[in-house]
């Protein structure tokens, strides 16, 4: 089988020479090559023709940000952002993503050598899965509604709306949101995403919506119409009902799926608090954290709906719902807004 080829892009020799051993472990890569900068990337871009490039977020001369508009402008392939756990990292990883980046992931915080397995485990599935992934999807699929062309329902019987997502989810959670009206009932989302990132996100799905996007950082908040609850990155967003109430709150259980938040934790619980009344939605995202979680939930009368394969990033989570027979729609991703409001339409 032939190996994917990997360009490893960073500023730093120390991180570089790390980074081209962890990848060279594999059996199935292979680093072609190493740059210092863009520019030198460029070269070694005509030169080796890589798979993947793996690219720092800050460096000299360019930041991978701009290097990244001009490479998916000109030449547009999988790129992995490498990521500093910081405030401005996160912004700019984001940002990235924004971009055409398929993923990221951060430079390691604790010198461990079992810290350092699980950091080489990661970083050559991600290194795998992009590519694989579909990069025109990940520059070019833009919502065709805009906000407020969607009329909202009068009246729906209709009481959460669930969405899910992973690989490539940033940027479909994003385009979802900003062209869906306000005044929905509430949304609750669980994406793939770190800690220190999470909070980036929500303000920027605020920032681009007409519903009131907030991560839930308390333990327990009301679902209120017109707002949508991002879970943070290292807790599960769980429903409880209190009374007539609906809220979300915090979970610490262990990871699902290897994921905490987990889909399927956050289904599971609209399945049993809310049943026929919720919407399923699950979106880009690799694995299959979620289908079993939304086959509860249509299996409890409520509307579901997967994103189909040509316009996912990655097509691994919705993939599985609709192999279990979980989605009761398969949609691109410009039509999931539109699917939605179909199902409150249809629930008066």
């Amino acid at each position: 089988m032939k190996k994917i080829k990997v360009l490893v892009v960073d500023d730093s020799p120390v991180f570089r020479a790390l980074l081209e051993q962890l990848i060279s472990s594999d059996p199935d890569l292979e680093v072609i090559a190493t740059a210092e900068d863009p520019y030198q990337a460029r070269e070694m871009i005509k030169l080796h023709n890589p798979d993947v490039i793996t690219l720092d977020v800050e460096m000299p001369k360019m930041n991978g940000v701009q290097f990244l508009k001009n490479l998916m402008r000109l030449r547009p392939m999988p790129v992995i952002m490498i990521s500093t756990l910081t405030q401005h990292g996160a912004d700019a990883t984001l940002a990235a993503l924004e971009c055409g980046a398929i993923d990221y992931f951060p430079k390691p915080s604790v010198d461990s050598t079992a810290e350092m397995v699980n950091y080489k485990s990661q970083i050559n599935e991600k290194i795998k899965i992009a590519a694989g992934a579909n990069v025109n999807q990940s520059r070019t699929s833009k919502s065709e509604e805009k906000v407020g062309a969607i009329s909202v329902p009068e009246k729906t019987h209709v009481e959460l709306i669930a969405i899910g997502a992973s690989t490539g989810g940033t940027e479909a959670v994003k385009q979802v949101l900003s062209a869906l009206p306000a005044g929905l009932p509430p949304i609750i989302i669980t994406q793939h995403i770190s800690a220190m990132f999470s909070g980036s996100f929500a303000q920027r799905l605020d920032d681009s919506s007409a519903i009131t996007v907030k991560e839930l950082g308390v333990n327990r908040a009301p679902l209120v119409n017109g707002c949508a609850y991002l879970a943070p990155g290292d807790k599960h967003l769980v429903v409880v009902k209190r009374g007539a109430h609906l809220y979300c709150q915090l979970d610490d259980r262990p990871a699902v799926n290897r994921h905490k938040p987990s889909v399927d934790v956050m289904f599971d619980t609209v399945s049993e608090t809310v049943g026929s009344k919720a919407i399923g939605v699950l979106l880009t995202g690799m694995g299959q954290d979620g289908a079993r979680g939304m086959l509860g939930m249509k299996e409890k009368g409520a509307n579901t709906i997967a994103q189909d394969q040509a316009s996912s990033v990655v097509w691994g989570m919705p993939r599985v719902a609709v192999e279990l027979n979980a989605a009761q729609s398969v949609v691109s991703l410009n039509k999931v807004p539109e699917q939605i409001c179909h199902y409150l339409s249809a629930s008066k």
